[in-house]
């Protein structure tokens, strides 16, 4: 399953930005887009391990959640 970015405005608007077979690659993608990311930029790069973009954007919709951590 391939590993897919988008970018996530604060609206919850999903923009697909790319797709890679590989988490590193993904990774080191997602990161050099956040660090080239203006100051006031408020969307969210993240990356989704999916079956296709499909199924990625439902769990990218989907919320979550929170689970309660040993702290709690």
């Amino acid at each position: 399953m391939p590993y897919f970015i988008y970018r996530i405005s604060p609206q919850r608007f999903l923009t697909y930005i790319n797709e890679f077979a590989h988490y590193g690659k993904a990774r080191d993608a997602a990161r050099q887009m956040r660090q080239e990311q203006i100051q006031d930029d408020l969307d969210t790069i993240k990356i989704i391990f999916a079956e296709d973009r499909s199924e990625a954007e439902i769990l990218l919709k989907t919320s979550r959640e929170r689970q309660p951590s040993e702290d709690d």
